[in-house]
């Protein structure tokens, strides 16, 4: 049975990081790049909302008893699985964890245009995976 507690603080925590994204993320890539501090906020806040995806999923999985997923990616395919997210939402999250590797670990120096355009398109792609999984927790606690 899935701790509600748990996974409502962590949509809380995602919902606060989008927030974030939306908030600091400049009209244009060119501005990102020539501000430092805001492309760290906006790279920083979505290796973060991203993080918290993860954190549900792990939590989901572990708290069900499924197979534990051997990779980051899987996790989103995992809930896919069982019907707590779709395919869809699942390989956006899957291609997200992508990003969040570049910033978290430093692979490469963060492309301002990449993370512009992820802070675009990203923060819906990540209201969907909260509202599915909301909508999962409820039909199952």
């Amino acid at each position: 049975m899935v701790d509600v507690d748990v996974i409502s603080a962590k949509l809380k925590e995602l919902a606060h990081r989008i927030a974030k994204v939306r908030q600091y993320n400049p009209l244009d890539a060119e501005e990102l790049e020539k501000d430092g501090d805001r492309l760290d906020l906006v790279s920083f806040n979505l290796m973060l909302a991203v993080q918290a995806c993860l954190d549900i999923a792990s939590h989901v999985i572990s708290d069900e008893e499924w197979t534990v997923a051997v990779t980051m990616g899987e996790s989103f395919h995992r809930l896919a699985e069982h019907e707590v997210i779709s395919q869809a939402t699942a390989a956006a999250l899957n291609q997200a964890v992508g990003l969040r590797n570049i910033v978290a670990h430093g692979y490469s120096k963060v492309e301002p245009g990449l993370i512009h355009a992820a802070a675009k398109t990203g923060p819906a792609e990540l209201e969907r995976f909260a509202e599915e999984v909301s909508a999962w927790v409820r039909s199952h606690s």
